[in-house]
C-alpha cells in the first residue's frame, strides 16, 4: 500500500485495494515518488461542476486531474473520475466497467506525468501508452471482475 494515497468513492463496487495496486505498479513502471495523491470516484454532476468552475468547460467529462508537483517524477495531485461516465464509456466501447475505470485512472496518472491529449498526435501517443499499460498489467477496478 502507498501511504500517501487516498482513495474515495461514491460507488461501493470500486475496489480501493486495486487502485492502490495500480498506482503502485505505475509508480514502479515510471520510477515515481508519490508524495501525495488523491483519487476520487464521483458522479457526473460533481465532475461537470468542477470542469466548469476550474476550466470554464460546461460539459460532462470522464476524468480531471490537478497536478501540484513541480517535479516530473514526483506525484502530487488529484485524479477525479466520473463513475457514471465510465459506465457510459464501457457500453460505448464494449469493455467492462472495471476496465474502463482502470483506463481512466491510468489516463489521469499519465496527465500527472505530463502526457496530454490536446492535439491529435499527442492524444494518439497517450492512448498508445494507456493501451500498453492496460494490456501489460490486465488491471480492473470493479469488485468481483
Amino acid at each position: 500500500m502507498i501511504k500517501n494515497l487516498q482513495v474515495s468513492s461514491q460507488d461501493s463496487s470500486i475496489n480501493k485495494i486495486s487502485v492502490h495496486k495500480i498506482i503502485s505498479s505505475l509508480r514502479k513502471e515510471f520510477n515515481l515518488t508519490v508524495s501525495s495523491l488523491s483519487v476520487s470516484f464521483i458522479n457526473s454532476a460533481e465532475l461537470r461542476h468542477i470542469n466548469k468552475e476550474y476550466f470554464n468547460h460546461d460539459y460532462e467529462t470522464d476524468v480531471i486531474t490537478f497536478n501540484y508537483s513541480k517535479k516530473l517524477k514526483e506525484i502530487d495531485g488529484e485524479i477525479l473520475i466520473s463513475f457514471e461516465e465510465a459506465k457510459l464509456n464501457a457500453k460505448k466501447y464494449n469493455v467492462t466497467y472495471g476496465k474502463e475505470l482502470c483506463r481512466l485512472l491510468i489516463h489521469g496518472m499519465l496527465h500527472l506525468l505530463n502526457f496530454d491529449d490536446k492535439n491529435k498526435e499527442r492524444k494518439k501517443i497517450m492512448q498508445q501508452m494507456e493501451n500498453k499499460l492496460i494490456n501489460r498489467y490486465n488491471f480492473t477496478l470493479f469488485a468481483g471482475k
